[in-house]
C-alpha cells in the first residue's frame, strides 16, 4: 500500500535497498521443487483459514526478502501463486502462461550531479546546495539533463481545472520555460478530485503539454508541516522505476519536462526576486481558504542539472483465468487484482545488526491469500457468467507499475475490461463487522455490492478517512483511469477496527515487524475472503456491465479512456 503522501508518515526516512536485475523469469532452481512440494501439501479439504495461514507465511517468510520488484524473492513468490493458481484450477492468464512479464526501467540519481542556480534581474548568481536547499528528480527519459539559464513562470499550485473554475495556466506563457508552482491544490475541491490535481504526474503532463521543460515546487505550511524537509531529503539515492512501451519508451508523464526540484522554503523566496509579488503574499494566498494566488511571469532565470544510473530490469505480474460461461458476456472481465510486491530489505538496518527485511504479511502477503481463495470458491461453484481475471500484480510500491502495465496491455484478447475489484492491506487484527469499499458509491458497484452483502451479515461503511484520498492510492486506480469503475476493499473501523488500524499504521507498516508473527486473526481472514467472492460472483454475474454514475467526476474525466 502506499501512503508517501500522508501527513502522518512516518517512514520515509527508510532507505531500501536498488532494484536488482531481474532474474530470468524462465529459469528453474532447487527452489521450484520446494514450491510444488509445498503447494501439493495445501489440501482442498484443509480448514480455509489455515490454508491462507499457509499463503501468508510463506510469502511473508524471510526467505522471500521483502519481495521487492525485481528480485528473485519477488519471483519465488510469482511463481508461488502461479503453482496455486493451477492447483486451484485457474487457467493460465496471459496466452497459455502465467506471467506477464513487465519491462521496467530503474533510475538511482547521482547525486554529485545535481546542481541549481538561480540569476536575479541584476545579475546575482545564486548557487544552491544540493539537499540543503533543494532536491533535484531528473526524468527518467535520459540519464542526464541540463536547463541553462531559463526563465520562469509562477503558475499558483499548477493546476488547470476549467470545469472547476480554476485555470492556473489562463494567462500566462510557458512554452520553453520552467514552472514555479506549490505543491497541493486549491480547497476549491472535494477531498478525492483534489487528490487527482494534486498528483504530480498531473501537473508535468499539464506543464509539458505547454511547452514548458521543468519544474519546481515549493512547500505550503500544510505540506511543509506533512514533510519537514529532513525527512523529505532523508533518502536521497532511493531508486525509482517506471515500465517501458513496447518501442523502448520509459512511461513519464511529462515527457518534455528534463528535471524537476523542490526547493526549501528558506531558499524559495529567491525564486521572487523583482516579481510583482512577494514569496510571502502568494504563499499566504495558497495557505489561506477560498482563493489560490494568481500567476504571472518571474524576473529570474534557472539553471538545473541532474543525472541518473539507469537500469533495465524486469518483473512479473502473475495471471490467471476463469472464464466465463456466458457466451454474451464472457468477453467482459471483471479483474481481481491484489499486489504481489513489499519494500525488500532496509540495509541500514541490518548494517546495524538488526532484522532489515520488510516481510509484507499485512501488506499484502493477506490480500494476496484473499484473492487466492476467491478465485478458489469461484471456480469450484458454477462457472461465473463473465470471465474473471486473477492477477496478483507487481510494482505497487513503486508507483502502482504493475497495475498500470496492465491496464494498458490486458491479457483479454480482445474483450471488455468491465471492473476491478482490487484488495490491498486489509488489516485483519479484529473481529471486523463492516467493510469499506473506496469508490462504491460512484458507480452501479455500489448497489450490486449492497445487494451481495445482504447475504453475508456485514455491513458497507462510508469511507472514515476521506481526507486522506485513498481511492487514488492503490491498484485499482490505475483502472480507473482507464475508464473501468473499479472498488477497493478494506476491512471497516467498527468494533475496535480504527485503533487496530492506526497501531499497525505508525508501528508496523513497512516495517519488518510486518512479519507471519502480526497476530492475524485468520477466521476473520477467511471471512472476508469469502465477501470478497460473494462481490466477484454478483459482479459478475449482474445482467448489465456496471457503469459510472452520470456526473461522477472520475467517470466523466476519464470516460472514453
Amino acid at each position: 500500500m502506499r501512503f508517501s503522501a500522508l501527513a502522518i508518515v512516518v517512514f520515509a526516512s527508510a532507505a531500501f535497498a536498488a532494484c536488482a536485475t531481474s532474474p530470468d523469469q524462465s529459469e528453474t532452481s532447487p527452489l521450484d521443487a520446494d514450491i510444488a512440494a509445498t503447494v501439493s501439501g495445501i489440501d482442498a479439504e484443509t480448514d480455509v483459514s489455515e490454508r491462507m495461514r499457509m499463503d501468508v507465511f510463506w510469502l511473508a517468510d524471510d526467505a522471500r526478502r521483502g519481495r521487492e520488484t525485481g528480485t528473485q524473492g519477488y519471483l519465488d513468490a510469482a511463481k508461488y501463486v502461479a503453482a496455486r493458481l493451477e492447483a486451484i484450477g485457474a487457467e493460465p492468464g496471459v496466452n497459455g502462461e502465467w506471467f506477464q512479464n513487465v519491462p521496467f526501467l530503474s533510475a538511482t540519481p547521482v547525486l554529485e550531479k545535481a546542481s541549481i542556480s538561480i540569476t536575479a534581474p541584476d545579475g546575482t548568481v545564486h548557487t544552491l546546495t544540493h539537499l540543503d536547499d533543494f532536491r533535484v528528480f531528473p526524468s527518467l527519459n535520459a540519464e542526464s539533463f541540463e536547463i541553462e539559464n531559463a526563465e520562469t513562470v509562477f503558475v499558483g499550485f499548477g493546476v488547470h481545472a476549467p470545469a472547476f473554475g480554476h485555470d492556473d495556466y489562463a494567462d500566462v506563457d510557458v512554452d520553453g520555460k520552467v514552472v514555479v508552482y506549490f505543491s497541493g491544490a486549491p480547497d476549491i475541491f472535494d477531498n478525492e478530485s483534489r487528490a487527482h490535481f494534486n498528483s504530480s504526474s498531473v501537473k508535468f503532463k499539464e506543464a509539458s503539454d505547454r511547452g514548458a521543460i521543468g519544474a519546481i515546487s515549493m512547500f505550503t505550511a500544510g505540506g511543509e508541516e506533512s514533510s519537514p524537509w529532513d525527512r523529505y531529503v532523508a533518502n536521497p539515492s532511493y531508486t525509482s522505476m517506471t515500465w517501458v512501451w513496447p518501442d523502448g519508451r520509459a512511461d513519464t508523464s511529462g515527457p518534455n519536462i528534463k528535471g524537476n526540484a523542490t526547493l526549501h522554503p528558506e531558499k524559495a523566496p529567491l525564486m521572487f526576486t523583482g516579481a510583482p509579488q512577494s514569496y510571502e503574499a502568494v504563499r499566504a494566498a495558497a495557505d489561506a481558504e477560498g482563493k489560490a494566488p494568481d500567476s504571472f511571469n518571474l524576473a529570474v532565470r534557472v539553471s538545473m542539472a541532474g543525472a541518473l544510473e539507469i537500469e533495465n530490469t524486469s518483473s512479473p505480474n502473475v495471471v490467471g483465468l476463469i472464464p466465463g460461461s456466458d457466451p454474451d458476456l464472457k468477453d467482459e472481465y471483471v479483474i481481481l487484482t491484489a499486489h504481489l510486491d513489499h519494500v525488500g530489505i532496509n540495509e541500514s538496518l541490518i548494517a546495524e545488526g538488526k532484522d532489515g527485511i520488510n516481510n509484507g504479511a499485512v501488506d499484502n502477503a493477506t490480500g494476496i491469500a484473499i484473492m487466492l481463495e476467491a478465485a478458489r470458491r469461484l471456480i469450484a461453484d458454477a462457472p461465473p457468467k463473465r470471465s474473471v481475471i486473477i492477477a496478483a500484480v507487481t510494482g505497487e510500491e513503486k508507483g502502482l507499475l504493475g497495475a498500470d502495465y496492465f491496464a494498458h496491455f490486458p491479457t483479454i484478447n480482445g474483450g471488455v475490461m468491465a471492473a476491478n475489484v482490487n484488495l490491498d492491506m486489509p488489516v485483519m487484527l479484529h473481529e471486523f463487522t463492516d467493510i469499506i469499499a473506496f469508490g462504491a458509491e460512484r458507480s452501479s458497484l455500489g448497489p450490486i455490492m449492497n445487494d451481495a452483502l445482504e447475504q453475508t451479515g456485514v455491513s458497507l461503511a462510508p469511507d472514515p478517512i476521506p481526507h486522506l484520498n485513498v481511492f487514488v492510492r492503490s491498484d485499482h486506480y490505475r483502472f480507473v483511469e482507464k475508464g473501468v469503475p473499479s472498488i477497493f476493499l478494506w476491512t471497516g473501523f467498527s468494533n475496535g477496527g480504527e485503533e487496530q488500524f492506526w497501531d499497525f499504521y505508525r508501528n508496523h507498516y513497512h516495517s519488518p515487524s510486518d512479519d507471519p508473527s502480526q497476530p492475524i486473526r485468520y477466521d476473520d481472514l477467511a471471512r472476508f475472503a469469502d465477501i470478497n467472492y460473494v462481490i466477484a460472483r454478483a459482479i459478475a454475474n449482474t445482467p448489465e456491465r456496471p457503469s459510472w454514475n452520470e456526473g461522477d467526476f472520475f467517470g466523466d474525466l476519464f470516460a472514453g479512456e
